[in-house]
């Protein structure tokens, strides 16, 4: 049993024609979706799917890029094989290591790239409506999430496996910020007091689902872990030693900002535009992101996102950063890590109708419990109905952060055949978002035609009285 191929990938030079017909497939269908109106990420993933095993390998026999999987005993022939047979007929890992190593870059580069664009002073401006709004976007659709999956207990759900129900609870909490301003931008309605609380709310949603996922993942591995372990290792392991340490880690790790924030600004001003700056905040990114999931057990995509976070306080320089990062980030890195979900985390096989009626159900959740929750709390702030809809639905959109946190928790244990419900997530709410934004606002009151509005002729006619009493008045005068 295994994958058989034209060519092994053994070395360095073999895993650079794997990035190579990576690099070209995910570039080719990126454009394809974004010329129909979808996220370039999503034609990511499906040319992952396109050029990996999923579709042509295990079901059709030939795939242009084969894995071998330990746990699995499907045949197929591959042009490339990833994890190949040796001489000794013994299943080496040098292609897939690649893929993984770079995958982990492209995440954590990209959570490192939103903190920097994270704009705390628009934040601290929207207060407590974008708050509250991101709070329940992110409570109702998990608890949601973790009603519906109870059932499911024939598909690794149900109670005996609670951990997993609460990562589908997790995933359904995310937000796409970068849809929901596109959309916005292209209304002209970003700048609006409902805009900006929309946008502010998307950003506070992705913090809190970030946190709620390193709580979880803390708690699962916790829960995991055997009984043989003793010392600081045994503590870390138990579910009340998992919190304390992801206090801690958020303790230590904004206490250390503030130091790191005035050295970046003493960078910056002596040195202003120049390299070192993005190198030494890469090199800030790495750390906290190490020590976030190896000292304190919380993702490390948590880290990247603060260490981001904390050098957004420094304007000139984070901009300048974020510049320099996002070139390699979406010219390299991020495409290979949203590839390599379709090739290596996502498999037709196994897949049946409950699962698909489970995938169907949750994304119904995820997509009500963002509506009617963020638009509940928007009515409570005396937006009228259509506004509160718009709430609504503009924090229902998902996009990269839904396939990081599904991508952390099949990293955690749970099983990767619930990559599909994201990646119809995703699909959904990235072409139900766009069209139902564009018809609540044009629902918006319109001024009579033929004229002005009312309230602007109102205000005319105060003008020409007032000019027109201005008049008499100095005529008398005179």
């Amino acid at each position: 049993m295994g994958v058989s191929g034209v060519f092994n990938i053994d070395s360095g030079l073999g895993f650079v024609i794997i990035l190579a017909f990576i690099l070209l497939f995910t570039k080719v269908f990126g454009l394809l979706f974004r010329r129909i109106g979808l996220p370039q990420v999503l034609g990511y993933i499906i040319a992952g799917i396109i050029i990996g095993p999923a579709i042509f390998g295990e079901l059709c026999g030939f795939s242009l890029i084969g894995l071998n999987k330990a746990d699995s005993d499907v045949t197929y022939k591959a042009l490339f094989v990833l994890n190949g047979l040796n001489k000794e007929g013994e299943i080496f890992s040098m292609g897939t290591d690649g893929l993984a190593i770079f995958s982990k870059i492209g995440v954590l580069l990209l959570m490192f790239s939103t903190g920097l664009e994270t704009n705390l002073e628009e934040l601290k401006k929207t207060g407590l409506a974008a708050t509250l709004i991101a709070c329940v976007g992110v409570a109702v659709p998990m608890v949601l999430g973790i009603l519906i999956a109870l059932p499911f207990a024939g598909e690794d759900l149900g109670p005996d496996n609670i951990y997993n129900c609460i990562f589908i609870g997790a995933i359904l909490t995310a937000t796409s910020v970068a849809i929901t301003v596109s959309v916005l931008k292209e209304l002209g309605k970003i700048s609006t007091k409902l805009g900006t609380t929309i946008v502010s709310a998307a950003i506070i949603d992705d913090v809190i689902g970030i946190i709620v996922l390193s709580v979880v993942t803390g708690v699962a591995k916790a829960g995991a872990s055997g009984e043989a372990l003793t010392g600081f290792a045994w503590f870390k392991a138990q579910w009340w030693g998992t919190l304390i340490m992801i206090i801690a880690f958020f303790i230590v790790a904004i206490g250390l900002g503030f130091g790191i924030s005035k050295l970046f600004k003493w960078i910056d001003k002596k040195w202003p535009i120049t390299h070192r700056i993005p190198v030494f905040s890469l090199v800030v990114c790495f750390v906290y992101a190490w020590v976030a999931e190896e000292i304190f057990g919380v993702a490390d995509i948590t880290g990247a996102f603060l260490a981001g976070i904390i050098l957004s306080t420094v304007h000139r320089a984070s901009e300048y950063t974020d510049k320099k990062i996002e070139v390699n980030t979406y010219t390299m890195f991020a495409p290979v890590f949203f590839a390599n979900i379709g090739i290596s985390n996502i498999t037709f096989l196994g897949l049946n109708g409950m699962l698909f009626l489970f995938a169907f159900l949750a994304v119904l959740m995820g997509l009500i419990g963002k509506v009617v929750g963020c638009g509940a709390v928007a009515k409570c702030f005396k937006y009228d109905m259509r506004e509160s809809a718009i709430a609504g639905v503009g924090m229902m959109a998902r996009g990269e952060v839904a396939l990081i946190v599904t991508a952390t928790a099949i990293s955690a244990g749970l099983p990767e055949k619930f990559m599909i419900m994201t990646v119809l997530l995703i699909l959904i709410s990235s072409i139900l978002t766009p069209i139902l934004l564009k018809l609540l606002y044009n629902k918006e009151k319109k001024p009579p035609q033929g004229g002005e509005p009312e309230e602007v002729q109102t205000e005319a006619v105060a003008v020409e009285t007032t000019a027109e009493a201005s008049t008499v008045s100095s005529e008398d005068n005179k």
